[in-house]
């Protein structure tokens, strides 16, 4: 099953680090969940509203977005069998 490509980030400094690690930790939670066979239709990162006051972002978060019922049942199942480990 190959990844679905992720939607396009908004522009960010070009050092900040909060974003690159949500980014990171993104691109690792699809590459395991292909590798479990499940695919999550949409990943992105999601930050607050910029403030000009701020030279970096404060936090970033994986954001997961929707999934079929069938997806679900997947991802919980490949929770599960993780779990039984």
């Amino acid at each position: 099953m190959t990844p679905t490509p992720h939607a396009p980030h908004a522009p960010h400094p070009p050092h900040d680090l909060k974003v690159e690690e949500a980014l990171e930790a993104r691109d690792a939670l699809a590459a395991a969940l292909s590798q479990a066979g499940v695919q999550l239709p949409g990943m992105e990162i999601r930050t607050p509203w910029a403030d000009d006051r701020e030279a970096e972002t404060r936090y970033a978060l994986v954001h997961l977005g929707v999934c079929s019922a069938q997806v679900a049942l997947l991802l919980a199942d490949v929770i599960l069998k993780g779990i039984a480990r």
